[in-house]
């Protein structure tokens, strides 16, 4: 089994969210910390993204949180992450996301983790990005996204191949075997982005 060293995972900001979710996020960041994992994620100190670092702060892991620089001006990151990376902008923060991580992950989110996870398969499709992109799909979350582009690919917009972009798993203690069971992905995959 190969060891995973460093993720990155998506989540949300929002605190008016079901607990139900809280909770699978600490169970994944302990599941992470127990493989000694370091995690990267948005710098967020409420939310899922709160939620993330106090438990691997609690848990002595290794966290690391990015986050553009505007997003401090309003005092949105967790004052006790100690290793931060400030972006001049939103997309350097997306590009600083990927940059020598074994997965991504995936947890409930509002547009900012869409439009993240969004673009991480799409460049997974150009073969610029080539490792596994992990979706916990917590209380069916995405159920409707993971149809829609199931959607996407029988109208012809994506091609069949294209299912093994993502791997969904619905257990957070189960991450790194969703990771380790992704499709192996190579750069030529811009050879069938298209449909």
């Amino acid at each position: 089994m190969q060891k995973i060293k460093k993720v990155c995972i998506y989540c949300a900001s929002s605190d008016k969210i079901d607990p139900l979710y809280k909770e699978a996020t600490r169970v994944l960041a302990k599941a992470l910390v127990k493989n000694n994992t370091t995690i990267v994620y948005g710098g967020g100190a409420r939310g899922l993204m709160g939620e993330l670092a106090d438990t691997v702060i609690q848990e002595h892991g290794r966290i690391i949180g990015i986050m553009p620089h505007f997003m401090k001006e309003v005092e949105f990151h967790h004052k006790d992450v100690n290793e931060f990376i400030f972006t001049a902008d939103m997309h350097e923060r997306k590009k600083q996301f990927m940059v020598g991580v074994d997965a991504l992950i995936t947890l409930p989110g509002g547009c900012g983790t869409l439009e993240e996870l969004m673009e991480a398969i799409t460049l997974k499709r150009l073969g610029i990005f080539t490792k596994p992109i992990v979706i916990l799909n917590i209380n069916n979350y995405y159920d409707d996204l993971l149809k829609m582009l199931d959607h996407s690919i029988e109208e012809g917009f994506m091609n069949e191949r294209h299912r093994g972009i993502w791997t969904v798993f619905e257990d957070p203690n189960k991450v790194l075997e969703a990771i380790q069971s992704s499709e192996p992905w190579s750069k030529d995959a811009i050879k069938f982005a298209q449909a």
